[in-house]
């Protein structure tokens, strides 16, 4: 059974959650393969994808939103899984969805979307970024949660599994 995962990110902390889910479903037994949204043809005969996007300023990169649309544009539209990276702190902040994804999630009516906390390293911000962050009052750190991930890799495998009578097997 084949899946994709696709993240857009702008500074690498999404895509490493992208990395995260596509080893976590290889090792659940999916053929799995892991590409740049601008890469992505959803109509390659997947059993499902998975698509995120790194959160600025409340909304998807651009990448990430063209290829939310290629993916609708699909006949039939495969089941999709949509997640969003970008709230930080402890308790993360801000609570909200990102702005544009009710639009994304009307469109693709995706199985499920999961917003995860980031990670923002100062040192790979410019300098519009960084006064950004000072405006908000955004606290650097790596807030991102492995095992909910890895957790949600698990549900969406067996969501895959128990919708195709070829499932892999599971390991353990």
């Amino acid at each position: 059974m084949r899946v994709l995962v696709s993240a857009a990110s702008k500074h690498g902390a999404t895509k490493e959650i992208g990395d995260h889910l596509g080893k976590r479903l290889r090792d659940r037994g999916f053929k799995v393969t892991v590409l740049a949204p601008a890469a992505v043809r959803p109509d390659d005969g997947y059993d499902g994808i998975v698509l995120g996007s790194a959160v600025y300023a409340g909304h998807w990169l651009k990448d990430a939103r063209a290829t939310a649309e290629r993916i609708a544009a699909c006949d039939p539209v495969p089941p999709t899984w949509l997640f969003s990276s970008g709230p930080l702190g402890d308790p993360p902040k801000p609570e909200e969805e990102p702005v544009d994804v009710a639009a994304i999630v009307e469109t693709l009516s995706p199985v499920e979307h999961r917003v995860f906390a980031g990670k923002i390293d100062k040192s790979r911000l410019g300098f519009g970024e960084k006064a950004i962050m000072i405006a908000v009052r955004a606290p650097e750190g790596d807030y991102r949660d492995w095992g909910e991930i890895a957790t949600w890799a698990d549900e969406i495998a067996h969501t895959i599994a128990g919708s195709t009578a070829d499932a892999p097997e599971k390991s353990s």
